[in-house]
């Protein structure tokens, strides 16, 4: 602390690989990268039947009764037209041994499909195997904000898998909780 009882800050250091990139934006990103995140996989279809998916660390509960949940996601991401187009997704979340399963979502948009960790479940949607919890849910609005969108989920049913440790998302890379304090 310094001598006005407010915390001591450092300016954060310009974007990697981008010098010229505003001090609040890199304040932003160094920000979020220190704060953890559980994280989940959203899937989908495309009006065609093509599963969708991707990896999310923005999901929260909005309300229980009735059963909302929320997540965020860029309008540019491969999976939005999906996302846009379709009234139903599938909330998965992940628990500490899901973590190939994490990577294996946010890789290559054509291989995220691709082998038996996935099943089609409720409306033909895409259930992955093995995670700790997993919601089908009705998109009840979406919010468009700048180039993102907010996406409301109102819960319908879904299933319970095996305890497991958290799966986090922190300072770009997969962990675990520490100890409890």
């Amino acid at each position: 602390m310094n001598d006005t009882n407010t915390p001591e800050t450092t300016a954060a250091p310009a974007l990697e690989g981008d010098p010229n990139a505003p001090q609040d934006l890199a304040a932003f990103k160094h920000a979020f990268r220190r704060h953890a995140a559980g994280v989940s996989v959203i899937t989908s279809l495309r009006p065609d039947g093509t599963p969708v998916g991707f990896t999310a660390t923005s999901l929260a509960s909005l309300s229980s009764v009735p059963p909302l949940a929320t997540f965020n996601m860029a309008r540019s991401a491969s999976t939005w037209s999906a996302i846009a187009a379709n009234d139903r997704v599938v909330i998965h979340l992940l628990g500490a041994r899901n973590r190939a399963l994490a990577q294996k979502l946010s890789g290559p948009q054509e291989q995220r499909f691709i082998g038996d960790h996935w099943t089609p479940g409720p409306h033909g949607l895409p259930v992955l195997s093995g995670v700790t919890s997993w919601m089908v849910g009705r998109i009840v609005e979406r919010v468009l904000v700048h180039n993102s969108a907010v996406v409301i989920v109102q819960i319908e049913e879904g299933g319970m898998g095996e305890n497991d440790d958290a799966l986090l998302y922190h300072e770009r890379a997969y962990r675990v909780p520490g100890a409890e304090l």
